[in-house]
């Protein structure tokens, strides 16, 4: 038995290749630094849907089909906002999901997701939605549609960048969460809620938003050793280091990283950051020299987020944004390739006790 099925195959999978031990990242044989720089987030969901969602899928198309599923989106506003605009962001994406109808297509799915999130931001500042423009990307149209506003080319191609990075990393929780499910004959709407309810969780996708408060809490480069120090006595988990899979660095950090300084030299506080990540990484080795602790996506994910300007409330649901085409890609996969996924468990409970004779 191995608790939390840790190193147990559970599916094959032509998708993302992910090997945690020697830091490659791959999504249909490309690597991340060439999917980021040619494909963009709508190249990597054309890659991912190749031969489930449509044969020969282009980035041209997913373009077309999502920009089209955003029209249709913003239309069906009206069956559900009402009823999630008093609720916290993140619970009000549940009601988000939940209201994707029944037997609704992959595109369809994928595009629900900016367009009601944008409008619940808005909606939180009394701000009417915003409607879709189909011609953007869709982290342009996700920015425009938050703001009121076109966002700058600059933005625009950081959240691209970002929602490209983390569209898929294999069978994190979320995933296999929305491959049981789809396992079942259940449908990709039934699928993606339930990936967005596991990603909830501060173990798996709730972890960028505490990022920055512990910045926050920091404060100046003249106290990281202090706070470091009285953190790792209270054996507190430093936010945005270490990683489940990832035995090394993670290389969707130092992606996330690189398009942050492209933003600018004094974008998302970004020399502080890199001098609590550097002595936050050497207090790690000295504590613990015989495991790897280094930075993961969540750290320079809450920095990019928050220097493009969004809401901490928003960092988990805009990673759902980006990770809803990967659950939609490993759900169809599923429903193509496998069987009811049906694990068993070893009774470790009391017996009966016989009958007295």
């Amino acid at each position: 038995m191995k608790p939390g099925l840790e190193g147990v195959i559970a599916a094959e999978t032509v998708l993302t290749h992910v090997d945690g031990a020697r830091g490659i990242w791959w999504l249909r044989g490309h690597s991340l630094g060439e999917l980021v720089a040619d494909h963009g987030f709508e190249g990597a969901v054309a890659l991912l849907w190749d031969g489930f969602a449509g044969e020969g899928l282009t980035r041209d198309d997913i373009l077309a089909t999502l920009g089209d599923g955003r029209i249709a989106a913003f239309e069906r506003l009206p069956h559900w906002l009402a009823a999630a605009g008093h609720r916290p962001l993140s619970e009000a994406m549940r009601l988000l999901f939940a209201a994707i109808p029944e037997g609704s297509t992959p595109g369809a799915i994928a595009a629900a997701v900016p367009v009601g999130l944008a409008a619940l931001i808005r909606g939180r500042a009394g701000e009417p939605p915003v409607a879709p423009d189909p011609a953007l990307t869709t982290a342009a149209d996700f920015l425009r549609m938050a703001a009121g506003a076109p966002a700058s080319a600059a933005s625009a191609a950081a959240l691209d960048a970002y929602l490209t990075t983390v569209v898929d990393n294999g069978l994190a929780a979320s995933t296999f969460a929305a491959r049981v499910i789809a396992s079942t004959r259940a449908s990709l709407a039934a699928a993606v809620l339930g990936g967005y309810c596991a990603l909830t969780g501060p173990l798996h996708g709730g972890a960028p938003g505490p990022v920055l408060d512990m910045l926050d809490e920091i404060g100046s480069v003249d106290k990281i050793d202090a706070w470091l120090e009285q953190a790792l006595a209270r054996a507190d988990r430093l936010m945005g280091f270490g990683h489940r899979v990832w035995k090394r660095r993670d290389p969707r950090a130092d992606a996330l990283k690189a398009t942050l300084r492209r933003l600018g030299p004094d974008a998302g506080r970004i020399a502080f950051a890199e001098e609590v990540e550097r002595r936050a990484i050497a207090a790690l080795h000295r504590l613990k020299p015989d495991r790897v602790l280094e930075t993961n996506v969540d750290f320079y994910t809450s920095l990019l987020l928050e220097a493009i300007g969004l809401p901490r409330d928003a960092f988990t649901p805009v990673f759902a944004l980006a990770r809803t085409p990967g659950w939609l890609a490993h759900a169809l996969e599923q429903q193509k390739t496998g069987r009811l996924i049906r694990p068993a468990a070893a009774y470790i409970g009391p017996h009966p006790h016989p009958r007295a004779a």
